[in-house]
């Protein structure tokens, strides 16, 4: 029997095709990258501090009050983080939650005990970012100037209800929350909702259909709305959300310093937008990172707290804090010019 004479080969003078690799994968791994960046900064930050001053940095308490300092901005960023990567902007924050923190912070709210000022906390925070939402997603307005009329509104509502005084807050279960009594296990519980937030947060981003319409939108809006998202009602959403970590950030500053004023929040939306941008959230959005943004908010708390310790003037901090900036979105624009 004669065999089966196989065709001949032509060879076409190309390299055999290797499998591509899955873009999801060149993101994480991108994101890995990015987050240990950010750790090896904090890593330099603490052994600069305990260089410089290493019986005061390293102190117990002192690393407690470097984290509760940050939980209250921590909270705000948070919020901040999926307004950006939906391709937003939420300048009103730091007037919120100075607004929030003076009505709760009333006579006749501290009246109701700890319940009342938590509620009118959360309430006022909730419904400020109702009124954003409302103008942003069915007002067609851009986002930078309805949270900015926010911010010039909120502030002046602060202002005329305290008169331009501070408010002590005279409820002892809100006032004991501050005290060391009510560590647990050595961890404030101001420290202990920012975790929790943070959690929820990651776990609302990363795995749950709503994260993935935040970063649709933020990526496309109109190939969102093709897809069959509610693009208006998702960006209504992300602006209550943002009210309401605003809301809970006024009570953590209410029981940090006992009082409400209308100077709370001072440059607060500023913080929040840089931390978390350094952290890896893209500025036209599609792209966020909460443990990124906790990240970054690390670093700035830890910068304070240095320059602080070694009696810096706080315009060399600026300087520092604007220059890191200046690196991150540099950095974030020559990775999208290689995606």
């Amino acid at each position: 029997m004669t065999q089966p004479v196989s065709p001949p080969r032509y060879d076409s003078g190309k390299a055999p095709a290797t499998p591509r690799t899955p873009a999801w994968r060149t993101l994480a791994v991108r994101a890995d990258v990015r987050t240990l960046s950010l750790l090896g900064v904090l890593a330099v930050l603490v052994v600069i501090g305990g260089v410089t001053k290493p019986d005061e940095f390293l102190d117990t308490r002192n690393l407690q009050l470097v984290l509760t300092q940050a939980s209250v901005i921590g909270v705000v960023t948070v919020g901040m983080t999926f307004v950006i990567t939906s391709g937003g902007i939420d300048l009103s924050v730091g007037a919120i939650v100075a607004l929030a923190s003076v009505w709760a912070t009333t006579v006749a709210t501290q009246e109701y005990g700890f319940a009342g000022i938590l509620f009118t906390a959360l309430a006022v925070g909730v419904g400020c970012g109702l009124v954003n939402g409302l103008l942003v997603a069915y007002g067609g307005m851009v986002p930078f100037i309805a949270t900015l009329a926010m911010l010039a509104s909120a502030r002046g509502l602060a202002l005329q209800i305290t008169d331009g005084r501070t408010q002590i807050v005279t409820v002892d279960s809100v006032l004991g929350l501050g005290e060391r009594d009510a560590y647990l296990l050595g961890i404030p519980p101001l420290v202990l909702v920012f975790a929790v937030v943070t959690v929820i947060g990651w776990l609302v981003l990363n795995r749950t259909t709503f994260g993935r319409r935040t970063v649709a939108v933020g990526g496309n809006a109109e190939a969102a709305r093709l897809a069959g998202i509610d693009v208006r009602r998702q960006r209504l959403y992300l602006y209550l959300l943002s009210g309401l970590c605003c809301g809970i950030a006024a009570f953590l500053l209410i029981v940090l310093s006992g009082s409400g004023q209308n100077t709370n929040g001072n440059l607060y939306e500023l913080d929040a937008i840089a931390a978390a941008i350094i952290g890896g959230t893209l500025l036209s959005g599609g792209r966020g990172t909460i443990t990124g943004s906790v990240l970054g908010v690390l670093i700035f708390t830890t910068i304070t707290d240095i320059f602080a310790l070694n009696n810096l003037q706080s315009d060399v901090q600026q300087i520092a804090k604007g220059a890191i900036i200046v690196a991150a979105v540099l950095v974030q624009r020559r990775t999208a010019s290689t995606t």
